[in-house]
């Protein structure tokens, strides 16, 4: 059975690249990337390191080519224009709902985000963007600081910092401690202070099981009958009658509560005058914890590792907070919103780091119907009914091309122009930006303020609090999961400040 198993591969691998070179290829189509294994396609080398995997395809096949995937065929369209392309496009053309649906839909829930039209979407969107006012993130500043003071005091990793000298140092696992912080943080604030209360390990358990049923794995096979998916299927429905019962019980009290999400949605209607209904209220605030907790997790660990790896850059981050905010007594005062936006060194630290290592390196969109390709990437190809155009933000944001050193994590290139390449004649706006981290186009993120006072206040207080330090350079990224962490090891030792 080996030998026959074994003979079959030979022959179907033989056919494949047989097919690949001897067959005329198709000049109307982008040109397919060679690839040894049929249906497999170039799923490793796209798994291991998708960025460079693309940038390599470019030197050899241009700025749009199409690789297979488990079977898939994904049309890449690469740089500003290819962004524009595919970003901008139609989305009655290059759809979202058929991209993702089937991967966010036993997640999020039913009824909301690409469970719905576009049109719908776009409206529950805007709902969201109205509990995200200046106003309110003006009172989160001051919540998330809290909250990130009473981790540093009472958390495990942390607890060492009690009995430490001043000069002995403890460690901690970044991206462990940023999860759990962004998610307390997002809890005070956003999602309000029920949920807040209930942080316990219910919940966490809870969490975890959905968490789970958001990976490749779930992207690529949707239905394999596991028990992780079982156990997401039965997490996504505790989760969203947790939320349920809070709004009904807000629904029946003179008080909704202040400045959270929950408070806005129950205030906001469809064009069609419709309210919104507790089910579709419920799994967008699902929809909001998990899909701003692992972004906003993740840029936290990458920009600590970074700092802590930078001795420099550290103590200028800690003159940054000295200068603006120690009072004559050398304690420190609270931030407000304002004060935090006009940080020049945090907030660079904060963009390099979403330049070097954005969330999402592929946002991917169905194609519904045939599509002819710009003549600023090509002027001869159609992208086919059926394919999935990809476009990847995160080549733009580190092309040799564009970027000076992009390798290279550097965040004084935000402050001074003349760490910028002379290629780069600055940001472009829309679609065609180099510099999309956040997404654009009609799916952009509409958390991107409320993500930069998150990380901006957690990496303040934390630089307050404590002293890091990292002899042994940044990790790898790992690309096998949705959003693209830093592998182990990933500890940065600290110890505590003596300003106080």
């Amino acid at each position: 059975m080996a030998i026959l198993l074994a003979l079959v591969l030979i022959i179907a691998i033989s056919l494949n690249v047989l097919q690949h070179f001897l067959l005329p290829a198709n000049r109307s189509l982008p040109p397919v990337v060679f690839h040894w294994m049929p249906v497999i396609g170039s799923v490793i080398s796209y798994g291991r390191d998708p960025v460079n995997f693309f940038l390599q395809c470019r030197e050899k096949y241009g700025d749009i080519f199409t690789i297979i995937l488990l079977g898939r065929r994904m049309t890449v369209a690469l740089g500003p224009a290819g962004n524009r392309f595919i970003l901008g496009g139609k989305s009655t053309i290059f759809n979202a709902e058929d991209a993702y649906k089937h991967l966010t839909t036993p997640v999020f829930g039913k009824d909301v985000v690409y469970d719905v039209p576009n049109h719908v979407f776009m409206e529950q969107k805007k709902f969201l963007k109205f509990g995200l006012t200046g106003e309110n993130l003006r009172v989160y500043v001051g919540m998330i600081e809290d909250e990130v003071h009473q981790y540093l005091q009472t958390d495990q990793a942390f607890l060492s910092l009690k009995t430490l000298s001043s000069d002995e140092y403890g460690s901690f696992d970044v991206l462990k401690v940023l999860e759990e912080i962004t998610i307390l943080t997002a809890a005070r604030t956003l999602q309000g202070r029920e949920v807040r209360d209930n942080l316990d390990k219910t919940f966490s358990t809870i969490y975890k099981d959905l968490d789970g049923g958001f990976t490749p794995l779930n992207f690529l096979f949707p239905n394999l009958p596991l028990e992780s998916y079982r156990r997401r299927d039965r997490a996504q429905k505790k989760m969203s009658q947790f939320f349920i019962n809070i709004i009904q019980k807000r629904r029946t009290s003179s008080s909704h509560g202040e400045n959270d999400m929950i408070s806005s949605l129950l205030g906001q209607k469809y064009r069609d005058g419709r309210a919104l209904r507790n089910h579709e209220i419920a799994n967008m605030m699902i929809g909001l914890l998990m899909a701003g907790q692992h972004t906003s997790a993740s840029t936290g660990a990458w920009a600590l590792l970074h700092v802590a790896y930078n001795r420099n850059v550290a103590d200028s981050l800690y003159e940054e907070q000295l200068e603006f905010f120690c009072t004559k007594g050398g304690v420190f005062r609270s931030m407000t919103y304002e004060e935090l936006k006009k940080l020049p060194l945090l907030n660079a630290v904060i963009t390099e780091t979403l330049r070097l290592h954005p969330p999402i390196h592929s946002i991917m969109r169905y194609i519904r119907e045939d599509v002819l390709v710009p003549s600023s990437l090509n002027d001869i190809f159609t992208v086919p009914r059926g394919h999935y155009a990809l476009a990847s933000p995160a080549v733009s944001q580190m092309d040799p091309h564009i970027w000076k050193s992009p390798q290279t994590w550097d965040p004084y290139r935000w402050i001074d122009s003349d760490f910028v390449s002379s290629s780069f004649s600055g940001l472009k706006k829309g679609t065609e930006s180099v510099f999309q981290p956040f997404g654009s186009g009609q799916h952009r993120c509409i958390g991107e303020q409320f993500a930069y006072v998150q990380l901006g206040t957690i990496i303040a207080t934390i630089i307050r609090e404590v002293e890091l330090r990292r002899d042994n350079g940044v990790p790898r990224p790992n690309y096998q999961t949705m959003i693209t962490c830093p592998r182990e090891p990933r500890s940065i030792f600290y110890r505590r400040r003596t300003h106080q």
